[in-house]
């Protein structure tokens, strides 16, 4: 009996010791997350800001940050918030890797400007019909800290950005 009794404790104490060290590991993780969420922020700061210095680049209020390439006709329409816009696009990410591509499609990419990133609507509503810009967008203005099966969590997001026609609400119905 004596034995059974040495055998459960010894047993228990193990499952306490393996809780203990499950428990240790998961905070070893989750401060390791942490740490790499940290940097990546950092390093993503530091592109934003040496990008703010490139000759042309406004910054917006929010962080988005633009550069005009090329100025469509004077008086194009600009679009909304509930407008709809075709667009040519690139999306890449600070290291170059490309995530998506108008371009690669060949064919122009149609969107509510509600129906996309803040900071991508946000910045098309800069734009007016025939503009190109370089648009570079902060990570919570993207797709934040869980990212996409393409894109990182925590990535500033570099768009070529052509707007090629908008469609008012008014003439959608």
């Amino acid at each position: 009996m004596r034995k059974l009794f040495v055998i459960a404790a010894a047993a228990a104490l193990l499952a306490a010791c393996n809780q203990q060290s499950a428990s240790e590991m998961a905070q070893a993780a989750s401060e390791a997350e942490a740490a790499k969420t940290a940097e990546q922020t950092a390093a993503q700061k530091a592109y934003m800001d040496q990008n703010a210095k490139v000759k042309g680049v406004v910054t917006l209020p929010s962080g988005v940050q633009y550069r005009v390439v090329r100025e469509g006709p004077p008086g194009g329409a600009k679009p909304g918030p509930e407008d709809r816009v075709a667009v040519m696009y690139e999306g890449k990410l600070v290291d170059g890797t490309v995530f998506d591509s108008s371009y690669e499609r060949k064919e122009p990419a149609v969107f509510g400007v509600n129906q996309v990133i803040p900071g991508w609507a946000e910045a098309v509503q800069q734009m007016k019909i025939g503009d190109e810009f370089e648009v570079v967008i902060p990570s919570a203005l993207g797709y934040g800290p869980e990212g996409t099966p393409s894109i990182p969590p925590n990535s500033v997001l570099i768009f070529k950005l052509e707007l090629l026609d908008v469609a008012k609400k008014t003439a959608l119905g």
